[in-house]
């Protein structure tokens, strides 16, 4: 992976983050950091 695509990846998912924060009160970030709570969880059963 390049530089640049690397900074478009990183500015492209601070967008989504900064957009989901203005718009939607952060409900899909804490949706995704609960959801990779509960796979984290999961896995450490299995481990």
């Amino acid at each position: 992976m390049t530089n640049r695509i690397a900074l478009w990846l990183a500015g492209i998912t601070v967008m989504l983050i900064f957009s989901d924060a203005l718009f939607n009160e952060g409900r899909i970030l804490l949706f995704l950091a609960k959801e990779l709570l509960d796979l984290v969880q999961y896995i450490a059963f299995w481990r």
